[in-house]
């Protein structure tokens, strides 16, 4: 039989994102959370007398353009034990995103679902606030800010996400700021401290440096002591240099694959020339990381992965495609450079939830000048 309790969740709270810290409105909610032997996450019908149990979404039924996206008042989902209930005040999207969005290439549907998406409500990088947590879960409370991820979407007012997604808000951050760091973020600390093994004093070069994983990885590689060059167009020249880039090569004037410049680490984010022009401006034992791949439909950036894999077997260079894992671990190792300013995000625009399609088509259009931010 099912059992109802009420739940006090604290703070329910609008966002000021991108001023300073949150500036918060409190009220009080009650949520009617439903009991049931196997309750999980499972969103909760209908509405309680405080009209707290649904709540706002970017939602798709289909896979499809930017169009399949609408807004809809959706049941709230229900924390497991470990898990916590997160009032979003901000979410990012990238191209993952529009990938998952369009169910192209086919690939993708083999892990998010073949027909439809499995999950209806998109995105999957998030800060905000913490409204409830499962029992299990000792080390965040109510009123936390926190950021991290999730693979149940976050482009809705609440997400739950187990509480090993998540890590607090560094004290210098804005939630806006912080919901832009983990996927990007991860996968450029991941390419080059995992992959690349970039050391003090080695060449890096990244392409793609104004982009959303670019931006982040030039502060990372500068962090780690390389000496780092930034490949942007003309009007991010000025942005890269301000990351700490040494030096910013403008495509639209120079190819950098015909230089005499040579790199012991290349972070290849735009694939605008094949591999073997870029192996030409890496060192005999230098390591290229392609990290992008249009490809066609079915298998999308995979082939690229996989030209690369077997080129890498007939040469001293080493071409390491990889695809980055979220680990909680990692995620406080950027909060740490994110406190101590190492790094710090770049946001491109920042959209309002009910404009959640006009961000991820944007987002596809490729021109990013960092993150793409949804205020919720």
């Amino acid at each position: 039989m099912t059992s109802v309790r009420r739940t006090r969740i604290v703070r329910r709270t609008t966002y000021g994102v991108r001023v300073g810290r949150l500036t918060a409105r409190r009220e009080e909610a009650f949520v009617e959370i439903r009991q049931r032997p196997d309750a999980g996450t499972r969103p909760v019908p209908g509405a309680s007398s405080a009209g707290a149990a649904t709540m706002r979404a970017a939602v798709q039924h289909r896979y499809g353009p930017p169009s399949v996206l609408e807004s809809s008042e959706v049941g709230l989902p229900l924390p497991g034990q470990g898990d916590v209930l997160v009032q979003v005040g901000a979410a990012s999207v990238h191209p993952g995103d529009y990938f998952v969005m369009t169910g192209e290439p086919y690939v993708v549907r083999l892990v998010f679902g073949l027909r439809r998406p499995r999950h209806g409500i998109p995105g999957r990088d998030l800060a905000g606030v913490v409204a409830a947590v499962g029992k299990d879960v000792t080390a965040l409370r109510p009123g936390d800010e926190v950021f991290g991820w999730s693979t149940a979407g976050t482009l809705a007012e609440y997400a739950c996400v187990p509480a090993d997604n998540l890590v607090a808000v560094p004290a210098n951050l804005s939630v806006g700021d912080a919901a832009a760091v983990p996927t990007s973020a991860l996968t450029a600390l991941q390419a080059l401290r995992d992959i690349a093994n970039v050391r003090p004093g080695q060449t890096v070069l990244v392409t793609g440096a104004s982009g959303g994983v670019g931006s982040f990885a030039v502060q990372i590689a500068k962090a780690f002591g390389a000496e780092v060059t930034g490949v942007c167009s003309t009007r991010n020249v000025d942005l890269v240099r301000s990351l700490g880039a040494d030096h910013v090569v403008d495509y639209t004037r120079t190819d950098f694959t015909r230089t005499e410049k040579r790199y012991d680490v290349i972070l290849d984010n735009v694939e605008a020339q094949p591999l073997a022009a870029v192996r030409r401006a890496l060192t005999p034992t230098g390591t290229l990381i392609p990290n992008s791949g249009r490809g066609g439909r079915w298998l999308g950036p995979l082939a690229r992965i996989i030209r690369a894999r077997v080129l890498s077997g007939f040469t001293r260079q080493q071409l390491k495609p990889f695809l980055s894992v979220e680990k909680r671990q990692d995620l406080l190792t950027l909060a740490d450079l994110l406190a101590t300013g190492q790094v710090t995000p770049v946001i491109d625009r920042t959209y309002p939830l009910d404009e959640a399609a006009d961000a991820l088509r944007y987002v596809a259009a490729g021109h990013t000048r960092g993150k793409v931010v949804i205020a919720v």
